[in-house]
């Protein structure tokens, strides 16, 4: 199914873009890279790179491609092997793509034609991007998955909860908690009363951190080990 949409440009310089059917935008107005950078790159990502381990990541809603450009970039630089897993039911147009401006506002012109080659890689298959990041893409709604507890760590970037319930009901998460290892995190923007008691309910320990700009909190959740 094709994605409708319409592109803006948020207050930190950076494109995002309108889900039309939705009636929601893909990340905050106040910035699109910096959003991305606080909730999944320094919050999720950062506490589990620093231990030096390989990791297995999933992303869900894969989206304009910008928190993977932005873990690759990171898997670079501290040279950490990742296999990075992107859910998405809805995948973008590559006109839509080329109009995103990331590779300046976030790769700041670094690797040249990365941010095409991300959403160029073929669907349903382990792509090897560099030597330490490799992709792969599913087009597959998130409710509808089955893993066995194989990942270290889960963006979760689905839309809020008004425009898509049902990615944050109980039987969705459930199927993230499951597909977590013993110790594995959870990162998601939204921080909704009803979604915290869901997750505790599950299982998950919850801690509540301080949101991007325009966000007073976000949630970090964890499996217990």
């Amino acid at each position: 199914m094709e994605a409708h949409t319409e592109m803006f440009e948020t207050q930190d310089g950076s494109h995002s873009l309108i889900a039309l059917d939705y009636g929601v935008s893909y990340h905050s107005k106040y910035g699109a890279v910096q959003e991305s950078r606080h909730v999944f790159i320094e919050a999720g990502l950062y506490p589990l790179l620093l231990k030096k381990k390989p990791l297995d990541l999933m992303e869900i809603g894969f989206g304009t491609g910008l928190n993977a450009l932005l873990t690759f970039m990171e898997a670079e630089r501290l040279q950490i092997p990742l296999h990075y897993e992107a859910i998405e039911a809805y995948p973008l147009e590559s006109s839509q793509v080329a109009a995103l401006n990331y590779p300046e506002t976030a790769a700041i012109g670094a690797y040249p034609g990365l941010f095409e080659k991300l959403h160029d890689a073929p669907w349903e298959a382990d792509v090897p991007i560099s030597t330490y990041f490799t992709l792969h893409k599913r087009e597959e709604k998130a409710e509808l998955l089955r893993y066995s507890p194989r990942f270290d760590l889960i963006y979760y970037d689905a839309f809020a909860p008004g425009a898509q319930p049902e990615l944050w009901e109980t039987q969705t998460l459930s199927i993230m908690y499951a597909s977590l290892k013993p110790g594995g995190v959870l990162v998601t923007y939204c921080a909704k009363g009803e979604v915290k008691r869901r997750l505790k309910a599950i299982g998950f320990s919850l801690e509540s951190l301080l949101g991007p700009p325009g966000k007073r909190e976000m949630i970090r959740a964890t499996k217990p080990g």
